[in-house]
């Protein structure tokens, strides 16, 4: 199927060089995009050909999210915790955990399900997942690739393993990951953090990862209580730590947050080549701090940590918070915020090629240039803004309408499912 794009103004997001012309979107993985003279006259493309009109709309690569909790999603508006958290690790104990435990497969669908349609609609058309569902492993990960896979949009997942919850979910989460790799899904060794891995379980996700040629995903001193807890146990701090079990050699690792590194552990870090992903609202929400990634070089990039799934308003925020923690100017967020396609294309994934697309009804009072690109990006493009998403080639979201599944039925089951999950809590 080719699916061809009349009239559109085309910007790259590379160069930010900006061409009017006739696009043809090829379908299905690698698939590409070709500039045309013309389009081809309706009645001679084939019958699964489809030609979209974007008289005044902008074109360009869609976008992606590099560390997500989908996990999270029923838990707007849910009940307050039967104890008011006064740090960190009671905020996991008594509202993450609290709900995890809680969560079985029609919940985590039903998650998954409406965060793709969250995503899809927000102009996102890859991302990568951290899930937790300790009594509700087993079948977790293809649950959630199937609620993806039917949305339209494409993922890399994994199992956030720990031994907070004892040796039985540990091992059945070494157990679904090796399984879900096994069967040729995209993944990485998902680990909670550092301070609920003991070291048998570090031994195992490394040994899991190099299995699978894959890399691990965790949480890395998100609050200073990871750190405390490394040099209580080990003698040594959370990126030493994962130095010497061998961690920092999986280059296609993912470690989030990393708010509370020494200048070694960075200078570990920028030489490993590891990928950092950034979550700054998140950090607020928590109130665990914030910090500057200048220091970890070019390895940067941008996620959710399921507080939302929006990645224009993620880049705005890491951009206030930014100017602060670290001078960050418009060209380095927006190369932050694109830095997730760097990333998939150096893991060797597919599902982020040239056949992924958002156009963009960007109503901008001032003309957009080139020259001025990343003021528009910062100040002016929004969420709003994205009317229709091509992923893979495929139109999956049409006039701000999902097309793959019925929102209304995926929303009422939603609700559904989390007036179950509230009353088990």
């Amino acid at each position: 199927m080719t699916l061809y794009l009349k009239n559109a103004t085309f910007m790259n997001w590379q160069s930010l060089e900006i061409t009017k012309a006739d696009l043809a979107i090829e379908e299905n993985s690698p698939g590409g995009l070709s500039f045309l003279t013309s389009t081809p006259a309706p009645e001679t493309i084939g019958a699964q050909d489809r030609i979209l009109d974007c008289t005044g709309k902008w074109v360009t690569k869609s976008f992606g999210c590099g560390h997500h909790h989908i996990y999270s999603t029923l838990a707007r508006g849910m009940p307050a915790p039967r104890k008011t958290p006064k740090n960190f690790p009671e905020i996991l104990e008594y509202v993450w955990w609290h709900l995890d435990k809680r969560l079985d497969l029609d919940m985590i669908k039903a998650s998954a399900l409406a965060s793709a349609i969250y995503c899809a609609k927000n102009g996102v058309t890859f991302v990568i997942d951290h899930h937790a569902s300790p009594f509700a492993i087993r079948g977790s990960l293809a649950t959630i690739a199937g609620a993806f896979d039917r949305v339209g949009i494409s993922h890399m997942l994994c199992y956030e393993i720990s031994d907070r919850d004892g040796e039985g979910p540990r091992e059945e989460g070494l157990s679904e990951t090796d399984a879900f790799l096994a069967a040729g899904h995209q993944g990485h060794v998902g680990l909670h953090a550092s301070f609920t891995v003991g070291d048998k379980l570090l031994k195992k996700a490394i040994a899991l990862s190099k299995k699978h040629d894959t890399g691990l995903h965790m949480h890395v001193a998100e609050d200073r209580a990871d750190q405390d807890a490394a040099l209580a146990r080990y003698g040594k701090r959370v990126v030493e730590r994962l130095e010497d079990a061998g961690a920092l050699e999986l280059k296609k690792s993912i470690f989030s947050h990393c708010i509370h590194l020494s200048d070694r552990e960075k200078d570990l870090l920028r030489k490993s080549g590891i990928w950092v992903a950034q979550n700054v609202e998140s950090n607020q929400n928590n109130n665990v701090g914030l910090t500057g990634y200048a220091a970890l070089a070019q390895n940067v990039l941008l996620g959710t940590d399921g507080m939302h799934s929006d990645m224009l308003r993620s880049a705005k925020a890491a951009f206030l918070v930014g100017q602060a923690t670290e001078g960050i100017g418009f060209d380095g967020i927006y190369h932050r915020f694109r830095n997730i396609h760097r990333y998939i294309q150096e893991f060797g994934a597919q599902g982020d090629a040239d056949n992924n697309l958002v156009i963009l009804d960007y109503d901008s009072p001032t003309e957009l240039t080139p020259d001025n690109f990343f003021g528009h990006f910062v100040y002016g493009l929004e969420a709003r803004h994205v009317e229709t998403v091509i992923c893979k080639g495929k139109v999956i979201v049409e006039n701000r309408r999902v097309v793959n599944v019925d929102e209304g039925e995926v929303m009422a089951y939603a609700r559904e499912m989390g007036k179950k999950l509230w009353q088990k809590m």
